[in-house]
C-alpha cells in the first residue's frame, strides 16, 4: 500500500475533530522535542564555555544539517523544509549561546 493510499484510508477513519486532536498532540510533541532539544544545546553550551570552545563549529553544524536531510528523506519529507527548521534551530542555540556568555 502506497503512502497516499494509507492517508486516504486513514482519514476516512477518522473525522475531522480527531484529526484535529491528532494534530494538536503531534505539535505538543513537536514542542516538547524543541524544549529537550534546547536544554542539550544550553548543556553544550555550557561545555563549550567551560573549555574555552567556540559558540560556532561548523563541521557539527553540516553534520546535523545532513542528518536532517537523509532523515528528511527516510520519512519521505521536504529535505529543504525539515533543513530549513534545523537551520532556525540552530540559529536560535546559537543566538542563546552568545547572550549566555
Amino acid at each position: 500500500m502506497s503512502q497516499d493510499e494509507s492517508t486516504t484510508q486513514y482519514a476516512e477513519e477518522m473525522d475531522l475533530d480527531e484529526l484535529r486532536d491528532e494534530i494538536q498532540s503531534i505539535d505538543r510533541e513537536i514542542v516538547e522535542l524543541i524544549a529537550q532539544r534546547t536544554y542539550v544545546a544550553d548543556t553544550i553550551a555550557e561545555v563549550k564555555d567551560e573549555q574555552g570552545l567556540p559558540t560556532t563549529d561548523e563541521e557539527q553544524e553540516q553534520a546535523v544539517m545532513d542528518r536532517a536531510g537523509e532523515n528528511a528523506e527516510q520519512f519521505d519529507v521536504d529535505s529543504n523544509l525539515v533543513k530549513a527548521i534545523f537551520r532556525l534551530l540552530i540559529e536560535l542555540n546559537k543566538v542563546e549561546q552568545r547572550e549566555s556568555r
